[in-house]
């Protein structure tokens, strides 16, 4: 037994703040190591960084324009958010890769950079550093289609927004402030913002593709704070099926899913995924919930960027970005 002031510790509490203690000190020295090496990578060919000054600041992001897309009729343009503590490159030749993809399939893709590596989700003003700087990111993005749009000829009826973790949040937090504008969106390991869940009212309805863990041990599956136990808490998000639940809702999708178990295409990376289909929305939008069975807060297909032990393991089973892709160009937006 151990006293500190009044406080008496047992030894199972001090062997838990010890190991807490040096998990956090490990995952600062991993990340330092990792944002090192982030800013040696550099954006890939075909990408251009763009600046526009937004409610007082300025503001970046990177545009990947595919050599041969075309100038004579409207394209896609692809959104993509980096997690907290992430960067737009990061995002772009590290774990997404939808550069490439984009110049096979010929659309634009679009990464924004957060404020301090993170964006402001409607988790609340404690959350992360961009909610504490009250950054209007929703402003960032509407400014940023608009510069794209003085560019090039973007299809109105097909802009998609997708990313992961903080990006994942934001990405619902985006489509449902700006449903006029979003045809589709796929958050990866990130449900609806808690409390913003309680203002959830869309103008118009989405098609949304949720790709989610059952193992994530920093986004959890079944909702609440985000981070707990590993990174200190960053406030809560809703469980998964009750985002799933309310953009279901909004939609006018079909109440219950359609259900399919994917192949499992690689045996050993722990991993299964469920696919849950929710039809016959308004306007032609579909619900779609991939749960990953044993999946940890990782991109499907996409590089085990920390150790599973601090983050879990990642599904090989699926490509995630071109699982995504292939969502989104199956889901324009339609007209009323």
């Amino acid at each position: 037994m151990v006293t500190i002031g009044t406080v008496r510790l047992g030894q199972r509490t001090m062997l838990a703040l010890t190991f807490t203690v040096i998990m956090l000190a490990w995952w600062k020295a991993y990340s330092a190591a990792a944002q090192f090496a982030a800013r040696l990578i550099q954006p890939a060919e075909n990408t251009l960084e763009k600046t526009i000054a937004v409610d007082g600041r300025q503001r970046t992001y990177y545009l990947h324009v595919p050599p041969d897309l075309s100038a004579d009729k409207p394209v896609p343009l692809v959104l993509v958010f980096h997690g907290g503590g992430g960067t737009a490159l990061g995002m772009e030749r590290y774990l997404s890769r939808f550069s490439k993809l984009a110049d096979q399939e010929h659309f634009l893709v679009a990464y924004p950079e957060g404020i301090d590596k993170s964006w402001n989700d409607g988790r609340g003003d404690t959350s992360t550093a961009a909610a504490r700087q009250n950054v209007d990111d929703l402003a960032f993005v509407m400014a940023m289609l608009a510069a794209i749009g003085q560019e090039h000829q973007i299809d109105p009826q097909r802009i998609y927004a997708t990313g992961i973790s903080n990006g994942a949040i934001f990405s619902n937090y985006l489509a449902a402030n700006h449903a006029d504008k979003i045809a589709a969106i796929a958050p990866v390991v990130g449900s609806i913002a808690d409390p913003f869940y309680k203002q959830f009212k869309p103008s118009e309805p989405v098609s949304v593709f949720i790709l989610q863990g059952t193992k994530d041990p920093l986004v959890p599956y079944n909702g609440g704070l985000v981070g707990e136990g590993h990174l200190g808490d960053r406030c809560k998000v809703i469980a998964t099926n009750e985002t799933v639940k309310l953009w279901v809702q909004n939609n006018g999708c079909e109440p219950t899913a359609v259900e399919k178990s994917l192949p499992d295409v690689n045996p050993d990376d722990g991993c299964t995924i469920q696919q849950f289909t929710y039809g016959q929305g308004r306007n032609g939008t579909e619900v779609v919930l991939y749960k990953i069975e044993g999946g940890g807060h990782t991109w499907p297909g996409g590089p085990q960027y920390f150790p599973k032990f601090l983050i879990g393991s990642v599904c090989r089973d699926i490509d995630g970005t071109q699982v995504i892709w292939d969502f989104f160009k199956a889901h324009p937006k339609l007209p009323s």
